[in-house]
């Protein structure tokens, strides 16, 4: 649907927000009963005082109930199969029905128009959107709910739907903490009712649950109100310090939520127990701004991709000039070793350099052919077969946090992995060790510490990733690059 609103046919209009009729019992707080709202001002309930200075951003989004209306009478047919497949009779079927919604927020770098004959502007924007991952109903005299419809490609774009769209760098944590408050009132609004609307021809009574996964640690940083990601506590799920997660690289588990944040957020506010803000610091564990937005506490599996190709492109560089023999190399050394990597992936693997590490080039690096490939530039055999076996035990684990359902696609690397993580800590603290004495990266102490925790809690990593969101990235680069203005030259 790529034409202007106005032109577009019923069937079209159809699948767009503002078209079905519905209703709240209890009605949504603070949130308009009407339900046909189209696309509105994304600054829009966001009451400004006279002293406010007016954002100075343009963002469009959909009321959040009518797009969720939307999404549900786009799967209508799929609720009514999956009733039909369970063998329920939808006639009685009209309540208790369960929602689950993934949400996914994601900063995009520059997206100014390329080709007009304007000046270059430096503008960024966020995109905040929401995927449907399941259906379930609860039937009487049934304790579990049975799931009728379940998202089969969690991380496609198909199925990734956008809420939000707003200029605004992802860094200028005030104006999207303005222009996301609405977007979040309203989703806790939803969250203390039930949505009566009609599918299949009966009304039905839906209630929601809102799981904010599909952040990257940035956005998780900014939303639940903690340092930035060089912070000493490395972790957004546990409160581990470098040094500790670099010391003991396996044995921690979930701690941190967002309602403990809050009260972190309160106690470094007031600092009741008038402290130095060093002791202060350790007692918040990094809380040090007010937590605005509930996300849930799990690992982004692209950026867990793309943060450990990272850490080994790092460790091939070291290998190559046997940074374990030596310490502070210089920076020209640096740079040489670094080259001829590049020089020997590009001509053996047709890995072209990347100024920053992409999805593609991560999935391309972390292979067992990738190392052998690194292995001919290493000198010593001994540990040319380290960087095999720690190539070996990476490429074991990755399933357990890529695949949508690890227990059906991968169970035997899910019943291994602790093992083999702890196998992977032990290679990183005794042959590595110089790169890991009193430091790690966050990405690769949540990939050894936290993922058998996280599966166990949600069933999956890979399914409540941010792909999806990613991937509407770039269908939005694309098409405001089809709208933009088509640059003149050519005429003169």
């Amino acid at each position: 649907i790529f034409q202007p609103l106005h032109t577009l046919r019923n069937a079209e209009k159809e699948l767009l927000p503002g078209y079905h009729q519905f209703e709240w019992q209890p009605a949504l707080k603070n949130v308009s009963s009407s339900w046909d709202v189209g696309i509105i001002d994304g600054l829009s309930g966001w009451t400004t005082f006279v002293e406010d200075v007016p954002a100075d951003t343009i963002s469009r989004r959909f009321r959040y109930d009518v797009a969720l209306v939307s999404a549900l009478k786009d799967l209508e047919e799929d609720i009514m199969e999956g009733l039909r497949e369970r063998g329920l009779d939808d006639s009685i079927c009209t309540s208790g029905f369960t929602v689950v919604v993934k949400e996914s927020c994601d900063g995009m770098g520059d997206v100014s128009e390329k080709h007009g004959n304007g000046p270059a502007v430096p503008e960024k924007a966020v995109r905040f959107s929401f995927t449907i991952m399941s259906v379930s109903i609860r039937v009487e005299g049934e304790d579990d709910g049975i799931t009728i419809f379940q998202e089969p490609k969690p991380n496609s774009e198909l199925s990734c739907r956008p809420l939000c769209l707003m200029f605004v760098d992802e860094s200028d944590h005030e104006t999207l903490t303005a222009i996301l408050g609405p977007v979040v009132a309203e989703r806790k609004a939803m969250m203390e009712s039930r949505l009566i609307i009609s599918v299949g021809g009966l009304l039905r009574s839906f209630r929601f649950f809102f799981r904010g996964t599909g952040y990257d640690e940035k956005m998780v940083r900014e939303m639940e109100g903690l340092e930035a990601s060089g912070s000493t506590y490395v972790c957004t799920l546990c409160d581990s310090t470098r040094a500790e997660a670099s010391q003991n690289m396996v044995l921690h588990s979930i701690t941190r939520s967002h309602d403990e944040n809050l009260e972190r957020y309160e106690i470094w506010r007031k600092n009741p127990f008038s402290e130095s803000a060093d002791e202060l610091r350790d007692r918040v564990k990094g809380v040090s701004a007010k937590p605005f937005m509930e996300t849930l506490p799990t690992l982004d599996a692209l950026h867990c991709d793309i943060g450990n190709a990272t850490e080994f492109y790092k460790i091939f560089q070291d290998e190559i000039g046997e940074v374990y023999q030596r310490s502070n190399p210089s920076r020209e050394e640096r740079r040489r070793w670094r080259s001829t990597l590049d020089k020997q992936l590009r001509n053996k693997l047709k890995l072209k350099p990347v100024m920053r590490m992409n999805g593609n080039y991560a999935r391309r690096l972390m292979t067992r052919e990738a190392v052998e490939v690194v292995c001919e530039l290493v000198p010593s055999e001994e540990r040319r077969e380290a960087l095999k076996r720690l190539m070996d035990l990476y490429v074991q684990m990755k399933p357990v946090w890529r695949s949508t359902c690890p227990s059906r696609d991968c169970p035997d690397q899910l019943c291994r992995y602790s093992y083999n993580s702890q196998q992977f800590a032990d290679l990183l603290s005794t042959t590595f060790k110089y790169r890991y004495d009193g430091k790690i990266t966050n990405y690769l102490h949540k990939t050894l510490a936290h993922v058998p925790e996280i599966i166990e809690r949600d069933g999956s990593i890979g399914a409540w990733a941010s792909e999806g969101n990613e991937s509407g990235n770039k269908l939005f680069r694309r098409f405001r690059k089809m709208n933009a203005r088509q640059s003149k030259t050519f005429e003169l």
